[in-house]
């Protein structure tokens, strides 16, 4: 069912890096992200699939993790993503299709859930260290967002917002990573 992918699909940050990612179940996942709509049709979005390890080293390093994790500057060796999906706007299609990307980047992360992987939507990157990496042209395509994927390392649970109404994902002594939702009550208008 589509909300047992949606309940299971949560911002992985540490994964079994020696499992690899099928080539074809990663453009399986751009793919199927091709089909979703997108305004005005433009079809704008393309998509960088990051396996050499070259490139997903600088695309890491570009990387910062998990702003709410003060003290925690990302998956150590071992545990960092075995693959990633750059998602990038063609300029001379369209610009601000920040919709698409979101749309384009849940699918993907649904799809990677589908086939036993996880991922994390990063936009808090530096994109020009990014473009400069994997040869892309800052003036023909913008940058939107990164998708690190892999095989998940962690664990993590929905819980609700507690009392204070913080909506911030936190870690136990175990390493289980926390994230607060709203209840339904909450969200309808």
């Amino acid at each position: 069912m589509l909300r047992d992918l949606v309940k299971t699909c949560r911002s992985y940050r540490r994964f079994y890096q020696d499992v690899p990612i099928p080539l074809e179940d990663l453009r399986d996942m751009a793919d199927t992200a091709r089909l979703t709509a997108s305004a005005a049709n433009a079809q704008a979005l393309r998509f960088r699939i990051v396996t050499d390890e070259t490139e997903k080293d600088s695309v890491f390093a570009a990387i910062n993790w998990a702003a709410a994790l003060k003290d925690w500057d990302g998956p150590e060796e071992g545990e960092r993503p075995s693959a990633y999906i750059v998602i990038a706007c063609d300029l001379s299609v369209g610009k601000n299709k920040q919709w698409d990307d979101g749309i384009a980047a849940q699918t993907i992360m649904l799809s990677a859930v589908e086939k036993g992987f996880g991922g994390c939507m990063i936009g808090s990157c530096r994109r020009e260290d990014i473009a400069r990496a994997l040869g892309i042209d800052t003036d023909a395509y913008s940058i939107d967002l990164v998708l690190a994927l892999g095989k998940p390392k962690e664990k993590v649970v929905l819980v609700p917002v507690g009392g204070d109404g913080s909506t911030t994902y936190y870690r136990d002594e175990e390493g289980t990573h926390y994230v607060p939702k709203r209840s339904l009550e909450d969200v309808l208008l």
